[in-house]
């Protein structure tokens, strides 16, 4: 599979672009694993067009990461325009446009998701944005508004003339948000178009690689993307199994790492979403103000001393 000039490799597994998640130290971690491309947390055009300083370090990248792609939101064409050549300066391999966020503070207000109720202004947006920049262009989005407007077989091909050069389609609609089953099913109508000629890339409900492996042989999709699933776990994305102590070994790292590049505070706070996330301490016993304090550590040196507490706990 190829996006631009991008070789991603036969059946290629992507880490989807999550807020608050996809941070610098989570995505080297995925990448090393084996995930095939992987995106920065998404970014609000309008506050980087504002040059919001917490909004700019998002499009801080590494070339360990590579292929990376930035994804944007908004709903402001001008300013989705000028974020994108933004964007661009930063070096990613593509930039991708978010119009799947379900999230009230963002589809609630005409951005995301919210794009599948002004399909008009959707595709103008892309149009633009391919035209302003000379890197390749990818949309994310869902099946449509709600089950009464299952839109994506019809838009998929506009999106396709505005010039984008792959597809990310989530399996469900926006009412939905992440509850329900994810609905593949119009997913591999929109890659058994015989008019589309980009790569379509699937997601929604994928937890292992097993998983995606049912979803390429079920759908005939280019790409399979996971989400949520990867939370805690950027093991996911290889096919080695792991014990307890070197999963324990690779949050440990996670939290070295974005203390390193982010910095102490932020860096732990980052790392506590994983720690909570995490399948890993599931089951056991009397865990409860271990998770607690780990959840409230405030120095990377106490956080360590509580994970390995836990080490030595089960060892």
């Amino acid at each position: 599979m190829r996006i631009g000039n991008i070789d991603l490799g036969n059946r290629p597994v992507f880490l989807a672009p999550m807020e608050d998640v996809t941070d610098i130290g989570f995505r080297r971690l995925c990448k090393r694993f084996g995930a095939s491309m992987v995106y920065t947390e998404f970014v609000s055009a309008e506050a980087l067009v504002r040059d919001v300083k917490t909004t700019l370090r998002k499009l801080s990248i590494s070339d360990d990461e590579r292929p990376v792609g930035i994804q944007i939101y908004g709903r402001d064409i001008e300013a989705m325009v000028e974020a994108a050549r933004m964007v661009e300066q930063a070096g990613p391999d593509l930039i991708d446009l978010n119009f799947g966020c379900p999230v009230k503070k963002v589809a609630g207000k005409g951005a995301g998701a919210g794009m599948l109720q002004n399909i008009p202004k959707m595709l103008e947006i892309t149009q633009r944005v391919v035209e302003a920049v000379s890197l390749p262009v990818t949309v994310k989005t869902r099946l449509g508004w709600n089950h009464d407007q299952l839109i994506i077989t019809e838009l998929a091909p506009q999106l396709q003339q505005c010039g984008i050069k792959a597809l990310t389609i989530h399996g469900r609609t926006r009412s939905q948000m992440y509850t329900g089953e994810a609905d593949w099913t119009l997913i591999g109508e929109v890659k058994h178009n015989p008019a589309m000629t980009i790569p379509v890339i699937g997601n929604g409900d994928i937890h292992s690689l097993e998983e995606a492996d049912q979803a390429f042989d079920r759908y005939g999709v280019d790409g399979v993307m996971i989400g949520r699933a990867t939370f805690g776990c950027p093991w996911l994305f290889s096919r080695q199994q792991f014990s307890f102590n070197e999963k324990l070994d690779i949050l440990e790292e996670l939290l070295r790492i974005n203390v390193e590049m982010i910095d102490e505070p932020r860096g732990i706070i980052h790392t506590r979403r994983h720690l909570a996330a995490t399948p890993i301490f599931k089951g056991i016993p009397n865990f409860r103000q271990t998770r607690i304090a780990m959840l409230r550590a405030e120095r990377m040196d106490d956080l360590l001393a509580i994970l390995e507490d836990t080490r030595q706990l089960l060892g």
